[in-house]
């Protein structure tokens, strides 16, 4: 397993709702005050003991609420290396990959909660795969696959990055093809 696709499991239930992610009365705030009280109505741990590379597993309907990207900005100042969940509200799945966060779509009935993953447990992903792996538990998650246009927005930072980057190697192309 790559030490770059591996991090600790926060797993949550159903209905994480943006104003979960980015309470609305931090709002008026900058991104980085935002981040310290994401999910503390669910879990006060989570924003001081979350680490880059961890992986948030979510429940069904996993961003419902309002259109604010904070919700997706503060799990990537967080460090959150991805979110799987049987399903996401679609404008929290848009802004994932508009930010550069990966989400996948894992199975839709889950075996038990969660998958059966533990807290806390240790697990491997691979996005080109779209599989997560708990090795201690034994469980193999085979997940919908990511497009490739969406895991071009990904691989690039997000959909700004990736829209510079496509400007720059037009600009690049046509200077060699006048």
């Amino acid at each position: 397993m790559n030490d770059l696709n591996q991090g600790t499991c926060w797993v949550f239930g159903n209905d994480i709702n943006t104003d979960f992610l980015a309470p609305g009365k931090y709002m008026k705030f900058g991104i980085e005050t935002i981040a310290q009280h994401c999910l503390e109505d669910i879990d006060p741990r989570f924003a001081s003991q979350v680490r880059p590379g961890d992986i948030l597993i979510g429940g069904s309907n996993f961003g419902a609420g309002s259109s604010r990207e904070q919700a997706v900005e503060v799990l990537r100042h967080l460090g959150v290396r991805c979110v799987i969940a049987p399903s996401f509200a679609g404008l929290f799945y848009r802004n994932g990959f508009n930010l550069g966060l990966p989400l996948l779509l894992g199975p839709k009935a889950p075996a038990a909660p969660a998958w059966g993953i533990a807290p806390q447990a240790r697990a491997a992903f691979d996005l080109d795969a779209a599989t997560l792996s708990v090795p201690q538990q034994g469980i193999h998650l085979q997940c919908a696959p990511i497009p490739a246009h969406l895991l071009a927005l990904v691989n690039d930072g997000g959909l700004v990055p990736h829209l510079r980057k496509r400007l720059a190697n037009r600009a690049t192309h046509s200077q060699e093809n006048p």
